[in-house]
């Protein structure tokens, strides 16, 4: 099987510590333009994610194989995005393609969300984030698995900017209801029409649960 950090070589060093990645050892990760690098070496530094423009910045959460991001950075190149996956294969498979279409304005990181979100972007930084097909995690001992819960609201409502977005979609009607029910009760954020990806930018999730019959629920609430 190959290696999945191997060929990479051009990348800015990124260190997720302990208590942000939830593991007994620290993760060195590494972002780039389309690049990333796993390694065993520890460090005690963080590096922002930061494009050498000022245009709007869009995050992908849980990126996975890339299909979203790719499609939405060539449709819109006077915009940035930032893709945080945390599965080598997925994210391997994505770098792949970014740098195949000569991306400029795409970074990746091997993160957890949270951790990345905190390390990585600074306050007012982001103008969208996209959470696409979270894990619902059903069962409910595994609820508090969930991404989506207040804690994470409070750290994307300092990262976005004044009118900033988060697009939500979900094939798991009850976790999307939760979800609802969550910026509903939150006067921080006011509801606004629903983000409908193009045919192109649909995730391979979506595609397959379209093909399955199952409908998607959809939200989209703007910082006020």
């Amino acid at each position: 099987m190959r290696n999945e950090s191997a060929d990479i070589n051009e990348f800015s060093e990124i260190v997720i510590p302990t208590e942000l990645q939830g593991g007994d050892k620290k993760r060195h990760v590494s972002i780039s333009d389309g690049c990333y690098k796993n390694d065993a070496r520890i460090t005690l530094h963080a590096e922002p994610c930061q494009f050498e423009n000022d245009n709007p910045l869009e995050v992908d959460i849980g990126a996975g194989k890339g299909r979203f991001l790719l499609a939405r950075s060539l449709a819109h190149p006077e915009l940035n995005f930032f893709g945080i996956e945390r599965q080598n294969g997925r994210l391997y498979r994505m770098a792949k393609k970014i740098r195949r279409h000569g991306l400029t304005n795409v970074k990746l990181a091997r993160v957890e969300a949270a951790a990345g979100i905190e390390l990585m972007l600074e306050a007012e930084s982001v103008s969208a984030f996209y959470i696409l097909f979270p894990d619902p995690w059903p069962k409910k001992r595994h609820h508090r698995r969930r991404l989506m819960n207040p804690g994470f609201m409070d750290l994307m409502h300092t990262r976005l900017c004044p009118g900033g977005i988060i697009h939500f979609a979900s094939d798991h009607i009850s976790y999307a209801d939760v979800i609802k029910d969550l910026f509903a009760a939150d006067k921080r954020f006011e509801a606004t029409e629903p983000f409908r990806p193009t045919e192109a930018e649909q995730t391979d999730f979506e595609i397959l649960f379209a093909s399955q019959g199952k409908p998607t629920s959809r939200l989209s609430v703007r910082k006020i």
